[in-house]
């Protein structure tokens, strides 16, 4: 019996029942991956003996055929586009029961289940290897950006906005209070997740919370697969705004601490230069002081500490006046 397409293939083994091996793989979107699907046991296999088949096993939805090999044929087959420059079978390495799928560029809508199955065509078609292998997929979110309120205003509440895009799975959104580090009620914020053109999640969160004289909250964006937390702090006071990237001085203010800055440099200046002056003028005015007057000032002192007194005895010496 000759098998032409895939398809056939498929109605001859759809009722077969055989023990399947459960896998689960990781993989950033643009990667490579390998879905591995080996043997057991260590043997060599001809090609023209094996049917290699590898598709999509998801519950509820018609299966995909990703790639297929048929004995007699010299090389792997394809029935879904999105696979057939994606998706590779290793001739060298099915010879030594590696029936393994190579995917490349890996996208979002590769996240699903892939089922491996391998057939003997001299053992009447025996399923010889099932293996389903469950593909996640993640991408890394970008870094949260949080607006705050840019100026004073008369409202009773203050909003907050974070930002982040191009990731996957769908994110987790909390709102901190970095006061005691407590999470924010959910109530307070609104999110808003959506797919873009390349089938990733960007997220926008609205947080609304009444006004206090200083407020420091931060945006956290969680994806799960990788056990990755992105947090981003802003902070709103009375007299600080805040920015993407943290706060800055108000604009208000700027012009009056630059007018102190420059009164302060110019009184040290004239200081410095007060000091200079009347360093100069007594340099100028003072006559040197010779080291020579000061024993002149009191001769006895010299005098009775190198003569002896005619009093004492012969050998002693008078101490100093």
């Amino acid at each position: 019996m000759r098998l032409t397409s895939a398809g056939m293939f498929l109605l001859l083994f759809s009722a077969l029942q055989a023990n399947v091996q459960e896998k689960e793989v990781r993989a950033l979107v643009g990667s490579d991956v390998e879905l591995s699907c080996v043997f057991p046991e260590r043997h060599s296999f001809d090609l023209n003996d094996l049917y290699v088949y590898w598709q999509t096993s998801v519950v509820g939805t018609p299966k995909t055929v990703v790639t297929y090999y048929l004995s007699g044929n010299s090389s792997a087959g394809h029935e879904d586009n999105r696979y057939r420059d994606r998706a590779r079978l290793s001739l060298e390495s099915m010879k030594r029961g590696d029936f393994s799928l190579h995917l490349h560029n890996i996208t979002p809508q590769d996240e699903q289940r892939f089922n491996c199955l391998v057939f003997r065509k001299s053992l009447e078609l025996e399923k010889i290897l099932d293996v389903v292998v469950t593909l996640h997929v993640a991408a890394n979110y970008s870094m949260p950006v949080v607006r705050a309120p840019s100026g004073p205003s008369e409202n009773e509440e203050l909003t907050f906005t974070c930002t982040s895009v191009n990731g996957y799975p769908r994110p987790n959104v909390y709102w901190i209070n970095r006061t005691d580090n407590s999470l924010l009620n959910e109530t307070l914020q609104n999110n808003t997740v959506s797919l873009n053109a390349q089938g990733l999640y960007d997220v926008v969160s609205v947080l609304t919370i009444r006004r206090t004289p200083s407020v420091n909250v931060g945006c956290c964006i969680e994806n799960v697969l990788l056990h990755q937390n992105l947090t981003t702090i802003s902070t709103q006071a009375e007299t600080v705004t805040g920015t993407e990237y943290g706060i800055t001085e108000s604009q208000a203010d700027a012009p009056k601490k630059q007018g102190a800055v420059l009164s302060a440099l110019i009184v040290l200046g004239v200081v410095v230069a007060v000091a200079v002056a009347t360093g100069w003028v007594c340099r100028s005015r003072c006559p040197p002081r010779d080291p020579h007057r000061s024993w002149a000032a009191r001769p006895e002192q010299t005098f009775s500490s190198t003569v002896s007194d005619e009093n004492s005895p012969p050998g002693a010496w008078t101490g100093f006046l």
